[in-house]
């Protein structure tokens, strides 16, 4: 059995949403379809629930209104028979009862997870309805009804795996079932999700769970490229990748691939492959345990970071300073993206700046803190770059022109990563790309 999952840009219009069709049934394999929101759709349910949270709830329904909208207009387009477009009108005029409901009582948190769930089940029960008109059979298979997180949020794999074996042994002869990414149950047994980008965790789990053989991710790009194709003229895609590669490039910020979903494929073994809908037989990019070929082999860019420093005088004599400055992120539960230290001073950047404040505060009591904001982490990654001769040189080379706020080397074989001033971030990936990639012009 194969995963087979696609975005929001491949749901996100009709025509689209059949050519998704189209590819699900080109072949008998045995699969299970995971299906984002339509492409839009969870920036609207955020909206609705932020204008909720602050007791604004002209605006939600309005935006609700705006939502609601585009289904009804997005049904007629995607069905043609009058019995399947009655079904449709029918779930969502469902789901927006449901919202509309919500306007009505006390708003929470666990109500907005309930809001962001939506979207997945509109797509799925959309698309399956599409299924039925054609006459393709189909097993409709909620991601409530296995998919579950911790208290930690941490996936429930062996759970997950117990519960989907159990329900596709009743379906020994079907080979096509469609289900939600991004939503599952908490361990309060609450609507909850996988946050943001993630319906590609999803994807990775259920192959995990079930041993598939490959996990295919579907977007509207050819495969994971060599540099942000919306910031530098020129990319290519990138044939072969290893996990660990794959791994520091997605958390790294190439938006392709979230930055979890690599795990779960990589610990039992099943290749992930990055595919083009609208270019189905394009190779794309497989991303298996095998490592080809050393150097650089791709950039990465992530914005939003927060550099810490922490300097103390003390430091080189104070046995356990790490480990304190350390046991603040973890009591915040704040990721930490770089470290660099000195003698005299250590530098952490993150990317979550919720409780900013609070760790400054805690940082104080062991010396002076300063705190830079507005920066990137440009990512460098590729096979053996530390013992790869000159690379680093031709790292440094490209960037003389920008003023580096930190360097981390040698954490990783597979990755450089450089942190510099968001305004200078896309001048670097323009310049690094220029310096590290042979490019040949097209005749």
């Amino acid at each position: 059995m194969k995963i087979m999952k696609f975005g929001g840009t491949s749901v996100g219009r009709p025509e689209r949403m059949h050519q998704v069709k189209d590819l699900i049934t080109r072949d008998n394999e045995r699969k299970i379809v995971v299906l984002s929101a339509l492409s839009g759709t969870t920036n609207a349910l955020v909206g609705i629930g932020e204008a909720l949270a602050e007791a604004n709830k002209d605006l939600a329904k309005e935006r609700i209104d705006t939502l609601h909208k585009h289904y009804l207009t997005f049904y007629k387009e995607l069905l043609k028979e009058e019995a399947a477009r009655s079904k449709a009108e029918k779930v969502i005029k469902e789901h927006f009862e449901f919202l509309n409901i919500i306007l009505k009582i006390s708003f929470n948190e666990a109500i907005n997870r309930d809001i962001l769930a939506q979207g997945e089940l509109l797509s799925t029960k959309l698309f399956y309805t599409l299924l039925q008109e054609l006459e393709i059979n189909a097993v409709f298979l909620p991601a409530l009804d296995f998919m579950s997180i911790d208290e930690n949020q941490e996936p429930e794999l062996h759970k997950i795996s117990e519960k989907l074996k159990v329900i596709l042994a009743n379906y020994p002869e079907e080979n096509i079932f469609v289900t939600q990414g991004y939503i599952c149950k908490n361990h309060r047994n609450e609507v909850d999700n996988l946050k943001r980008g993630g319906s590609d965790y999803s994807a990775s789990l259920i192959g995990a769970a079930i041993n598939a053989e490959v996990v295919e991710i579907w977007t509207d790009i050819d495969g994971m490229h060599n540099n942000d194709p919306r910031i530098v003229d020129k990319t290519r895609p990138i044939a072969q990748l290893s996990f660990d590669e794959a791994a520091e490039l997605a958390y790294f910020g190439a938006k392709i691939l979230h930055p979890a979903s690599i795990w779960p494929a990589q610990q039992y073994n099943i290749a992930v492959k990055l595919l083009n809908t609208m270019e189905p037989d394009a190779k794309g990019t497989t991303i298996t345990a095998k490592e080809i070929g050393s150097g650089v082999k791709a950039l990465a860019a992530k914005d939003g970071i927060t550099a810490i420093k922490i300097k103390s005088s003390r430091m080189l004599l104070a046995y356990g300073f790490l480990r304190k400055v350390f046991e603040v992120f973890e009591k915040y539960k704040t990721a930490i993206d770089m470290i660099t230290t000195s003698e005299v001073a250590v530098s952490v950047t993150i990317d979550d700046l919720t409780h900013l404040k609070e760790i400054v505060l805690e940082l104080e009591v062991y010396g002076t803190v300063e705190v830079d904001n507005n920066q990137a982490i440009v990512s460098i990654v590729g096979n053996m770059i530390a013992e790869s001769k000159g690379t680093v040189a031709n790292i440094m080379d490209c960037l003389r022109e920008y003023p580096l706020r930190m360097v981390s080397y040698g954490g990783s074989r597979h990755n450089v990563s450089i942190l510099v001033e968001a305004q200078y971030k896309n001048d670097a990936l323009t310049s690094l790309n220029e310096g590290l990639f042979e490019w040949k012009d097209e005749v």
